[in-house]
């Protein structure tokens, strides 16, 4: 099998090949020779899949951690203020919560020792610092804020609604559900006695139920079925992939509830890990057995086609595999714990994936042997379409990619002008923080926030603490610096309140307390925290040595998104330039592996506009369970983009190696590229159907954060697997030409060969699934 040269001369040799007439006869290769085993000693195989397994979960449930939102930011203001509270004030400086007390019939002043009841219970539960009652002292009035105030609480004017401000040392989330049984104890009089009550802050995100991803799991599940029964109608081979990717992501899962243990992982990192695992785990088995099932319809025994598939695609998977791990690993970037664990989290279950697709499916091709289409509801295909007879073109897909071939500018353009327009709303893209005011009403802490903003206003939910650290001042200046930070303190604006400075016990620290005007999650609250931050503040003790600081969960929130916010930049170049260089160095053309950097750019950027519209603006949030208009939360924008650009890299490496693979054995460029997306476009589209089923099946969980990745991930992923993959990377290939796989000499000596879609094999096995037929990736 000749492998051509270009015709120009200052091209390197395309792709690594050897010289035309030079055709390799390499031994089987490590892939294949594992492939071939794993068919070949099945049940050895599938006997050690089912003990890990087993192995795994068994080690999860008894040795596994707990998923908690606990996170610090180390030199951050939120957090340095923070540690001078706890120095200065203990008891003012630990991480508070709200539980929320509302009785329409009568004041709460009438349960008033059942309410003396709860705050003492509540003071003695663990970790609890303080618990303050929202009800004056016995024989006292309660306090009414003077005319032209507004009431922040912590009791209603009318008396029945109010809060304990409970304060712990630790961060609420981190304490486990049953922490909660002790809580509902020391609240039990209040409810027994008619009252309502609701946990607000961290408090009630652990009160929430806990994530149940069965329902989405079963959705996508479901929908892959049906994909891929009509895609190739096949009963057995429908199911196989379905199989080996759940067994994949439960191994993946049980390792990341070990890893739970030593770190720290967020909330959202199971159901992160199971969307990406189960994604990528079904497209990779149905690749291999897409495959697999040509070699068969060639001629070839099971076996030997098991190996073949897992040689060749196997080998795109490894890489592919890799390409996501890469991205990403390129969290870490960010400089957060909490960011580069969610991308360890879905590492977990990528790399099951691979190891799965590599082992567990030659194992079940092995299995099923030759039967693997005896349950079929119609004549099952694999790739290629039958050729029409009289016809020059084989099908729908060979025509399309003829259509794509004569017109490659009318092809780019429409691409290029869908992707500009789904890309509009990122230019008006408000990262924050979702607050519990987006959650469903079953959440108690909707219920408390609800019950916060009718009777104190909606900055209730996330007050600001405002720390003056006076410790350097001189003890006969201090009087002349709160005089004058209470100035400027005044008529602040999008402020509702700001309470006097009132020193802490020591006389070092002043302490006061801002309320927004809006909601925590509202710019109004992010604009406020950062004018009395950079601002407000500094003005207040200018002419002093005094440091001042803005702190609380909010403020931490604020400082978070700036972070993220600044970070953002350099993760998206840390990834597309590893991204660039994995394309480089698989397919030797620097031209190809810019095409696909920018392409995935525009692709990333059209999914991001569609998030945007949709939870922003309005644009069917409601229809997807979230109340109102809410802002991108901080992170998403950076997770979505190393899970997508990895994921997107999949698509491209599958069809890139099949372009390549026909250039090297044809010589013709444009050629290749038609003959490459009619025999991938089948599988491609399968495959971004079930992924994007996948990812959207998570839409239905309560939680917004997930809603909000799962309808990002499946946008990307029918993004790109269409506009991307269908018109532009065929149109921008077609009009390289030659140029796609030029590659300068010295680059070309010093870049490492990898054999990516098994071409040695190939030639090894005598141009097994060869032209015409060769097999999908």
């Amino acid at each position: 099998m000749p492998f051509p040269q270009s015709s120009d001369p200052s091209h390197g040799t395309p792709g690594g090949a050897p010289a035309a007439g030079k055709s390799p006869r390499p031994g089987k290769g490590l892939l294949r020779r594992m492939g071939e085993w794993s068919a070949r000693h099945f049940v050895i195989v599938l006997v050690a899949w089912v003990v890990a397994l087993v192995a795994l979960l068994a080690l999860k449930n008894a040795f596994g951690g707990e998923y908690s939102d606990n996170y610090s930011l180390p030199g951050t203001q939120s957090q340095e203020g923070l540690d001078v509270l706890r120095a200065h004030e203990p008891a003012a400086g630990g991480y508070s919560s709200q539980v929320v007390l509302y009785d329409g019939a009568k004041p709460l002043t009438d349960v008033s020792d059942q309410v003396s009841s709860a705050v003492a219970s509540l003071q003695k539960l663990p970790h609890v610092l303080n618990a303050t009652s929202p009800l004056p002292a016995p024989g006292t009035p309660p306090p009414s804020p003077p005319p032209g105030t507004p009431n922040v609480g912590p009791l209603s004017t009318d008396g029945k609604t109010g809060y304990i401000t409970v304060r712990f040392d630790v961060q609420p989330g981190t304490l486990g559900d049953g922490y909660l049984a002790g809580v509902d104890s020391a609240v039990q009089p209040l409810r027994s006695a008619g009252v309502e009550v609701e946990y607000g802050g961290s408090l009630g995100e652990l009160a929430r139920p806990e994530p149940d991803d069965r329902v989405s799991e079963t959705i996508g599940f479901a929908v892959a079925i049906i994909v891929l029964i009509i895609g190739f109608g096949s009963l057995i081979a429908a199911v196989l992939p379905l199989v080996t990717a759940l067994v994949a992501a439960l191994c993946g899962l049980s390792v990341l509830g070990l890893l739970a243990a030593v770190w720290t992982f967020a909330t959202v990192s199971p159901t992160l890990a199971t969307m990406i695992g189960i994604g990528v785990g079904i497209d990779y088995a149905l690749f291999l057995i897409t495959r697999h099932r040509q070699l068969l319809m060639n001629g070839m025994d099971p076996v030997a086609a098991a190996g073949m598939a897992t040689a060749t695609s196997g080998r795109a998977v490894l890489v592919s595999g890799c390409t996501v791990v890469i991205a990403l690993s390129g969290l870490w970037v960010s400089g957060l714990s909490f960011i580069g664990l969610l991308g360890l989290a879905a590492t977990s279950t990528v790399v099951t994936a691979v190891i799965g697709a590599l082992t567990l499916v030659p194992a079940m091709l092995g299995l099923i042997g030759r039967h693997i289409d005896r349950l079929h509801l119609r004549k099952p295909v694999a790739e290629v379409e039958p050729q029409a007879k009289g016809d020059e073109a084989q099908g729908t897909w060979h025509r399309y990619a003829l259509r794509v071939e004569r017109r490659p500018w009318w092809f780019l353009t429409a691409g290029v002008v869908i992707l500009a327009v789904l890309s509009i709303p990122l230019f008006f893209i408000q990262l924050g923080h979702i607050g519990d005011g987006a959650d469903p009403k079953s959440f108690t802490d909707r219920r408390a926030f609800d019950l916060m903003s009718s009777a104190f206003g909606p900055g209730s939910n996330g007050p600001l603490t405002l720390v003056i650290d006076q410790t350097s001042v001189p003890a006969a200046d201090r009087s002349a610096l709160a005089s004058q930070a209470q100035k400027a303190l005044t008529g602040v604006p999008d402020a509702a309140l700001i309470t006097p400075l009132t020193p802490t016990s020591d006389g070092d620290v002043l302490i006061a307390t801002a309320y927004s005007v809006a909601a925590p999650q509202d710019e109004l609250t992010t604009s406020l925290t950062n004018h009395l931050s950079d601002d407000v503040l500094p003005q207040a003790v200018s002419g002093t040595t005094a440091a001042t600081y803005v702190t609380g969960t909010t403020a931490a929130q604020i400082d978070f998104l700036d972070i993220v916010s600044s970070r953002l930049p350099l993760i998206i170049v840390v990834v597309v330039g590893l991204a660039f260089l994995v394309i480089l160095v698989v397919f030797r053309g620097p031209l190809v592996a810019l095409k696909a950097a920018l392409l995935n750019l525009l692709s990333i950027a059209a999914s991001y506009g569609v998030v945007v519209a949709v939870f922003q603006w309005g644009w069917g949030g409601p229809a997807l369970g979230v109340s109102g208009d809410v802002p991108i939360e901080s992170y998403v924008p950076m997770m979505m983009f190393a899970i997508v650009f990895g994921l997107s890299m999949d698509y491209e490496i599958f069809l890139l190696s099949r372009v390549h693979e026909a250039w090297l054995r044809t010589g013709d460029a444009k050629a290749s590229v038609a003959h490459a997306l009619e025999i991938t476009a089948r599988v491609i589209t399968c495959a971004a159907l079930i992924m994007v089923s996948v990812f959207a099946a998570f839409i239905v969980s309560d939680n917004i954060v997930i809603k909000m990745m799962g309808l990002g991930l499946a946008a990307s992923v029918l993004i790109d697997a269409t506009i991307a993959r269908l018109l532009l990377v065929p149109a921008v290939m077609t009009l390289l030409g030659e140029r796609a796989w030029w590659t300068p000499r010295w680059l070309d000596r010093i870049l490492p060969h990898v054999d990516t879609e098994g071409e040695g094999e190939l030639a090894a096995a005598g141009g097994t699934g060869g032209a015409g037929s060769r097999p999908a990736p």
